[in-house]
């Protein structure tokens, strides 16, 4: 197993260094910069905001749209189950008819 890789990322004007996989530094570059600019959307021209304040209502906002997704996925796939059974039924009828 490889080590961890020391990556540094800026996130609303402070610096950050956090261990990553290898392989998986783009990633986390990319995850810093949209937690970079959902902050930055909150704090908005409202400098006086404290930064833990800023930091949980990200958080909270892209756990939300996390969890809309896995949600989605979840009606998705259960829609995908139930028009699997009904192809599987159609095709049960059919086969008893030519029998």
């Amino acid at each position: 197993m490889s080590p961890n890789e020391a990556v540094s990322v800026r996130v609303l004007d402070r610096e950050y260094t956090v261990g990553v996989a290898p392989g998986e530094r783009d990633s986390l570059m990319a995850a810093a910069r949209l937690l970079d600019q959902r902050m930055r959307e909150i704090r908005g021209a409202n400098r006086m905001t404290g930064v833990d304040r800023i930091a949980i209502l990200a958080a909270l906002n892209l756990a939300h749209e996390l969890q809309m997704l896995g949600d989605g996925q979840r009606q998705g796939s259960n829609a995908m189950e139930e028009a699997v059974a009904a192809l599987h039924r159609k095709l049960d009828a059919f086969d008893a008819e030519q029998r």
